[in-house]
């Protein structure tokens, strides 16, 4: 029997788990989730003045240094960006609010926004023109960084490895579909339940520590502006919710937050995301709007196989 915490964190649930015989270490190993999770929020929210990202926002058109966590965040955006060829781009923080996002999940205004982003004359887009060396970071003008579909990611693979750090157990710890794993595996593995919504088809994967699962939906933070219903999925080419081809995209890999890029591009690809995830060699799993289930690159058919080398989702 595992023993697990759970609590509500960003409009979703944060989880960490231990095998049972670290039982008594549970209590700090929460400690420990709340104190990245707490410092990712005061970094890089969109929903709150005083986080770093916003009450620096003039600073960051003229360029300035910034605290090594954001630096690292942007990093990992701009990683993602490039990953995915700009599929997972950070920059629609504006486009976002304008679609109604802020105004539905935060208690925020919205932000006014222009249809798209002006381009460079060079022609790069916003997010191949941010430059950060070491923790001097340059925002361009007009845009705003929303690192939502990293952030919360890579604060799932920082509190799984803060928790082995500091306490030398291991650990799983979920942030919503973000799942990542650190330190010794416990006896079987972590079995992972992956399943979006209730009533959504449900697969059962075990992944060695060190390994990550992560899921993106179109089915969550949903909200209609205007008499149309958006999901929180941005396809970077229209600035619009991605075309909904797949309910929920769910990939494993050896972070979370390579995971999680993979999971996002692969709803905006639509369609083209199958051949795409497929020469990655990353093993993941589909699930269509009708419901069908497509399972490629090693998703194990049965109920329970080893993926990567959790009951945790």
């Amino acid at each position: 029997m595992r023993a697990a915490a759970e609590w509500d964190l960003w409009t979703t649930t944060a989880r960490v788990v231990l095998d049972h015989r670290d039982r008594r270490h549970l209590a700090a190993a929460e400690s420990c989730v709340r104190e990245v999770t707490a410092a990712v929020d005061a970094a890089c929210s969109r929903f709150r003045d005083d986080s770093e990202l916003l009450s620096r926002a003039d600073d960051l058109v003229r360029g300035t240094e910034v605290s090594p966590l954001l630096a690292t965040l942007v990093h990992q955006a701009v990683d993602a960006a490039r990953l995915s060829d700009g599929d997972v781009d950070p920059t629609l923080g504006r486009r976002m609010a304008s679609l109604g996002y802020d105004a539905a999940f935060a208690d925020a205004p919205p932000v006014p926004s222009p249809d798209t982003v002006a381009r460079a004359l060079d022609g790069r887009p916003a997010w191949q023109r941010i430059l950060l060396s070491g923790t001097f970071l340059r925002v361009p003008t007009g845009v705003t960084l929303d690192l939502g579909a990293t952030a919360k990611a890579a604060a799932a693979d920082m509190a799984a490895a803060s928790i082995t750090a500091r306490l030398g157990i291991g650990a799983l710890v979920s942030l919503g579909g973000d799942v990542a794993t650190a330190g010794p595996d416990p006896s079987g593995g972590w079995q992972v339940r992956v399943q979006d919504q209730e009533g959504d088809p449900v697969d059962h994967v075990r992944i060695a520590s060190g390994w990550s699962v992560a899921t993106s939906s179109t089915q969550k933070r949903r909200w209609e502006q205007d008499g149309t219903v958006r999901h929180h999925i941005l396809d970077p080419r229209w600035g619009l919710p991605a075309d909904p081809v797949w309910r929920s995209v769910t990939v494993v890999a050896p972070s979370c937050t390579t995971a999680n890029t993979m999971t996002t591009a692969a709803v905006v690809r639509g369609h083209g995301a199958v051949e795409w995830l497929r020469q990655s060699g990353r093993a993941a799993r589909l699930v269509a709007a009708d419901g069908s289930v497509l399972r490629i690159g090693g998703w194990p058919d049965d109920q329970v196989d080893h993926l990567g080398g959790a009951d945790a989702a």
